[in-house]
C-alpha cells in the first residue's frame, strides 16, 4: 500500500514520472543499504565460523556483488507496483486519507 504522502506530492504538481521515480528511488536506496548489512553480516558469520575451525577466511568478490545484486533488483521489483500505485492516486483522495 503507498504512503499517503504520495498523493499529497501530487497535489504539490509533481508529475506521474516523478513520483514513481520518488518511489522507486527509495525502494532501491532501501535496498543497497539491506544488501549490504546482509552482505557484512554474511562475511562476519563466515569470518567467525572459519576462525573456529582454524581455515583461511575467503569470500569471493561474485558473492559481495551477487548480494548487494540481488537486493537491489528485488528492491526495484518490489518498489514498481506501489510506485505506480502511488503516482496514479488522485491529489483529493491521498489530502483526504491523510
Amino acid at each position: 500500500m503507498p504512503r499517503r504522502g504520495a498523493g499529497k506530492s501530487g497535489s504539490c504538481r509533481e508529475t506521474k514520472a516523478q513520483i514513481r521515480t520518488q518511489f522507486l528511488t527509495e525502494s532501491i536506496l532501501l535496498a543497497i543499504i539491506g544488501g549490504i548489512v546482509g552482505v557484512l553480516t554474511g562475511v562476519a558469520a563466515t569470518a567467525i565460523y572459519a576462525t573456529s575451525k582454524g581455515w583461511t577466511i575467503v569470500i569471493p568478490a561474485q558473492a559481495w556483488v551477487g548480494g548487494i545484486g540481488c537486493a537491489i533488483l528485488i528492491g526495484a521489483l518490489a518498489g514498481i507496483f506501489p510506485a505506480i500505485r502511488a503516482s496514479r492516486m488522485p491529489p483529493t483522495v491521498a489530502l483526504r486519507s491523510g
